[in-house]
């Protein structure tokens, strides 16, 4: 009997042990991928760079053309509070780890395949590292670096300062132009899946080295600092181009082209929810009417009520824009009244493709370029780069004829002043210009570092009448990672997550 229990006791355990084993291998998905090849993470971190936001695997697309960020830059209004207002009452915003945790998998992957350290996956990465890290920090402030991305390793990432941020960005900038410069010497071609930039590092370097351009220049408030070295660093890329070499025409664009699948936001199966709900801001128009813009033309239809009241769809004076801090309720009003001019529907309403939309785009950094030089930060033609910035923001909207080029440059308001306050506001404001309905939240960001042009506010942007300048921290540091983010709203607002608190880089 005891023999007979023993060997029923020794087969019970060999069951259940058997059992677990064939539990585990059961468990398995085999038609789940655990590995995926570089190239297809790669084009999902492109898509990410698209939108400028993520949240998990839900993702927001409200960095597109005639989205938020639009409204925020104040070159459309809405006028029909169902859908969206002018407010800038602002909340929470994200973190890109969703992303950038991605991009540490493509970088994983590209090793994984047999690619030496050195490959296009790896330079690349430390571009994105280095936009979606200051895409980041230019929205909050202080934010986790060193500690973030571990994982489990560490649940409860120490907050780096958001000049530490910025340091480190330009150092993934610098070293990403260093191992681009040195794939294309060799001749590599182990890039693939680019929706962008047809797998050209060439292209790619001249796109890390514009975006350098871009995050110097965000930095004009901090260029004494010794440690980022904001003066020095573009004197070294204006001084060597062969090493730093620079996009030279609007087809080294870094930009979004969209498809009858990924339709333009605008297009005309959403002419009858749009095209009067949404009339253009006074912010944007007034410019292109004072300096006499052809650009009004391509982008606004004239209001009705100028058109009945005699002038043409070729007088300047019939584009008008709404305040974005007027009362939604008046805007409605004078909206379907003709006050206002709509966006130009034979351009943003004739086909599903629309217009690219810019990441980082060359008109932009001609601008960076002017306006460095003008600072005094390198020697250099800012006239020069003012006009090409021009030139090829009107090339985008099919105006390229040299006379009325010429003609424009001339005008009283447009004619370069000199590297002076009066130079540097005209290229703020031909930047401002050429951000329209491209490159994200840019136009905001220039406004909030300079002042350039004047946002208008009143009850219909909210917070009491004042341009915010910041996001508060996602909730999940509050839920999850309390005591860092108490320390760091101490260390920086006072103890306070108040979107009107002044960050580092506009002190």
């Amino acid at each position: 009997m005891k023999k007979i229990f023993k060997y029923s006791l020794i087969l019970s355990f060999a069951i259940v042990l058997g059992g677990c084993q064939d539990f585990e291998a059961i468990e398995k998905d085999p038609n789940r991928a655990v590995n995926a090849p570089a190239s297809l993470v790669f084009n999902g971190v492109l898509n990410d760079m698209y939108g400028n936001t993520d949240r998990g695997n839900q993702r927001i697309i409200d960095g597109s053309a005639w989205g938020d960020y639009a409204r925020w830059n104040q070159f459309y209004c809405s006028n029909y509070n169902y859908y969206a207002t002018n407010e800038y009452t602002w909340t929470t915003t994200d973190f890109n780890f969703f992303s950038t945790k991605n991009v540490l998998k493509m970088e994983e992957e590209a090793k994984r395949a047999g690619l030496p350290e050195q490959n296009p996956y790896s330079a690349l990465g430390k571009f994105f590292r280095a936009y979606f890290f200051e895409n980041m920090t230019k929205r909050v402030g202080d934010m986790p670096l060193n500690d973030a991305l571990k994982g489990l390793e560490m649940t409860t990432p120490k907050y780096d300062s958001q000049k530490a941020v910025y340091v480190q960005t330009l150092k993934w900038l610098d070293a990403a132009n260093d191992d681009l410069a040195a794939l294309i010497a060799k001749g590599d071609r182990n890039l693939a899946g680019d929706m962008y930039l047809g797998n050209d590092l060439r292209k790619w370097q001249k796109v890390v080295n514009a975006f350098k351009l871009r995050v110097l220049v965000s930095l004009s408030k901090q260029d004494t600092d010794g440690e980022l070295q904001v003066k020095q660093r573009f004197a070294e890329m204006l001084g060597n181009p062969t090493k730093f070499p620079v996009m030279t025409a609007m087809a080294d664009n870094l930009q979004y082209t969209f498809t009858t699948i990924t339709k333009y936001p605008r297009n005309p199966s959403n002419f009858g929810f749009n095209a009067t709900r949404e009339n253009m801001a006074k912010t944007y128009v007034d410019l292109l009417v004072a300096r006499r813009d052809p650009r009004v033309f391509v982008v606004a239809e004239p209001a009705e009520a100028k058109l009945k009241a005699g002038l043409k769809a070729t007088d300047f004076e019939a584009y008008v824009g709404a305040s974005s801090g007027e009362d939604l309720a008046d805007m409605s009003t004078k909206a379907l009244n003709g006050e206002y001019s709509f966006q130009k529907r034979s351009r943003y309403y004739a086909n599903d493709v629309g217009e690219a939309l810019f990441i980082v785009g060359y008109p932009e950094m001609c601008f960076n370029l002017a306006e460095g030089i003008n600072r005094g930060w390198a020697t250099g033609d800012a006239a020069e780069w003012y006009r090409r910035g021009i030139a090829a923001s009107m090339s985008h909207y099919g105006i390229t004829e040299a006379a009325a080029l010429n003609t424009y440059l001339d005008g009283t308001l447009v004619k370069y002043a000199g590297n002076n306050a009066t130079g540097l506001n005209q290229i703020l404001t031909q930047k401002y210009i050429s951000f329209f309905q491209n490159s994200g939240l840019e136009a905001f960001y220039n406004n909030r570092r300079t002042g350039i042009p004047t946002f208008l506010v009143g009850v219909g942007t909210g917070n009491s009448s004042r341009i915010p300048k910041r996001w508060q921290y996602p909730n999940s540091e509050r839920t999850t990672n309390a005591d860092n983010y108490k320390t760091a709203l101490t260390t920086q607002y006072t103890g306070k997550d108040d979107i009107n608190d002044m960050m580092w880089i506009l002190k």
